[in-house]
């Protein structure tokens, strides 16, 4: 048990804005997206990636539509290093991508991080120093005056050597590390100091980025600091507000969400989330979110699969079945009611509405993914799930009632052998319960014809295991079956009859008709259904009246067969 919180941590302070805006706005387009998946994702890997895993998700992300991607820090490694030089001599670069790399705020680093950029088109050159009180006194040892020191000598030493590379377009990207630990007032000075350092101006904005270094606090107090920020910056037209959300509290995406709200420009993070600790930002949730909002993200996740493949092959990590938009069983029902209300969604939901189908807040096929999966069965699972997968893998529509009654058979099987169901297994399981039983009466075949205007049949039957061909005579076929086989002792009432088209199946592969029979023994105290399937209707409405005397069962005493029906063994059975 966690033992006296009150004595070891003490509740992150409120901020004083008395007047903020951003509860009452709303996120209306895009944010400049930035991935830091080589970067700071990389640098949180148990191995981190080879050359290879770099240039593949480099690549990836160029056609997602990253146009600002972190790709490396340069004079942390040489396969950093020589990763930034390929890229740029290798001609890897699109022309409207721009690539960033990160360094501390010391000349060595700077100067090695400016080497590893040179011919290059266009670079964001990201700086960071942390700014905190527990950094400055007790890792550090500075004065607030000498952290400011570090970032303006820093950021003063990119731009003198950015002069000497011409050739290259050069933004300042500027991080006050631990922003969210540190005095708001001082974080604004440095962030002055800075963009008054570069020169900032409307044509040559700098970049800052205000980053929940370590989560500390909810989500409301960050939007609360970046529009603090946001409103007493100096020279607020000259820069881009950016953000960089970490997940220390499993809050990232509604920090960085709340923080647009409250005046941020651009986010920086990883597809799925990766990064130390429990990780950054998850930009494709962040990136979905506002697509289920009727607002283009500007990034293209429309095959989520084969994104999240690369990102698991280049990090050597597995992505959580249950993680936002993408797990491989976020789109999948197991419970009953939810089976329930998404089949009946699916039924009513049109091509050309707005999408509002139950439990399911994107529409699969949106990222790449079909409706296959959906709905699948366990032993938590009821009569929609099953319904829904007999109807679009076989083309069988069930009748609500034949729903509730084929659950339970399916409810056995799973709770017996536990696991899950799947669609072949409930195919299997419906066909031996319905479609195809041999005991204890088969159908073989029938021959009709006309009696005195009345429809009359021959129907050959195997009863427990006899072959019989038992006549009789009704008001249609189905009536005529039902008279034919009381003089076999077999005595059941049609409730109910319905019969559909099977032209979707899958099991058929040709338009085939299924009949639906509801029936109840002599006495009306058992009731259940039967099934046929046959390419004929009327030999599909014999089948089920046959399916369903099976699910009933016969009486435990047949009285003799009545003159007309005519036992038979299989030697002398009449073609």
């Amino acid at each position: 048990m966690l033992k006296h919180p009150e004595t070891k941590y003490r509740p992150f302070p409120a901020i004083e804005l008395a007047d903020r805006q951003w509860p009452s706005r709303t996120i209306t387009k895009p944010p400049i997206w930035m991935s830091t998946d080589l970067r700071d994702g990389n640098q949180s890997l148990f191995e981190p990636m080879d050359a290879e895993r770099k240039m593949r998700m480099f690549r990836m992300l160029c056609e997602i539509g990253f146009k600002e991607i972190e790709v490396a820090f340069p004079s942390a490694s040489a396969t950093d290093f020589n990763f930034v030089r390929e890229l740029i001599e290798g001609g890897h670069i699109p022309q409207d991508v721009t690539i960033e790399v990160l360094t501390q705020a010391r000349e060595h680093l700077i100067r090695r991080t400016m080497e590893s950029l040179k011919g290059a088109r266009r670079a964001i050159v990201h700086v960071y120093n942390p700014v905190s009180k527990t950094f400055r006194e007790t890792v550090f040892r500075m004065s607030k005056a000498e952290v400011i020191d570090m970032a303006v000598s820093a950021v003063k030493l990119v731009r003198q050597l950015a002069v000497e590379q011409p050739e290259t377009e050069w933004v300042l990207e500027y991080s006050p590390e631990t922003f969210t630990a540190a005095e708001l007032d001082f974080s604004l000075e440095i962030c002055d100091a800075v963009t008054e350092a570069w020169g900032a101006t409307p044509e040559d904005k700098v970049i800052l980025n205000l980053p929940t270094t370590v989560e500390l606090a909810t989500p409301n107090v960050y939007a609360d600091q970046i529009e603090w920020m946001h409103r007493h910056l100096a020279r607020r037209d000259s820069i881009i507000l950016s953000l960089h959300t970490h997940n220390d509290r499993g809050t990232a995406v509604a920090s960085a969400e709340l923080a647009q709200m409250a005046g941020a420009d651009r986010v920086e993070g990883c597809l799925f989330g990766n990064g130390e600790r429990t990780g950054n930002v998850d930009i494709v949730t962040l990136a979905m979110n506002l697509y289920t909002q009727g607002i283009d993200p500007g990034l293209d996740f429309s095959d989520i699969d084969a994104i999240a493949r690369t990102v698991e092959h280049c990090n050597q990590l597995p992505i959580h079945p249950r993680h936002p938009y993408v797990g491989d069983l976020v789109f999948t029902a197991f419970s009953g009611s939810h089976q329930d209300a998404i089949k009946k969604g699916f039924a009513v939901q049109q091509p050309d509405a707005n999408w509002s189908v139950p439990y399911l807040p994107v529409d699969p096929k949106d990222v790449g993914r079909n409706y296959d999966s959906v709905i699948r069965v366990n032993s938590q699972s009821g009569k929609g799930g099953i319904a829904y997968l007999l109807e679009s893998e076989y083309g069988i529509v069930m009748p609500r009632r034949l729903q509730v009654e084929f659950s339970g058979v399916v409810q056995a099987h799973a709770d017996k052998h536990g696991g899950e169901v799947s669609a072949d297994n409930i195919w299997r399981l419906f066909a031996a319960a319905y479609i195809d039983p041999v005991e204890p009466v088969h159908y073989r075949e029938h021959h009709l014809f006309e009696q005195d205007g009345r429809q009359g049949i021959r129907l050959n039957v195997d009863i427990r295991g006899v072959l019989h061909q038992l006549t009789g005579e009704g008001n249609g076929p189905v009536d005529a079956a039902v008279h034919a086989l009381q003089r076999a002792g077999i005595r059941v009432q049609v409730r109910s009859y319905e019969e559909r088209s099977m032209a979707a199946s899958r099991e058929a592969g040709e338009a085939r008709a299924c009949a639906f029979m509801e029936m109840a023994d002599a006495q009306g105290g058992r009731v259940c259904y039967g099934v046929g399937v046959d390419a004929n209707i009327v030999t599909a409405s014999i089948k089920a009246l046959v399916s369903g005397v099976d699910r009933i069962g016969l009486p435990s005493t047949m009285q003799s067969i009545e003159t007309g029906a005519l036992a038979l063994d299989a030697a002398s059975a009449v073609a």
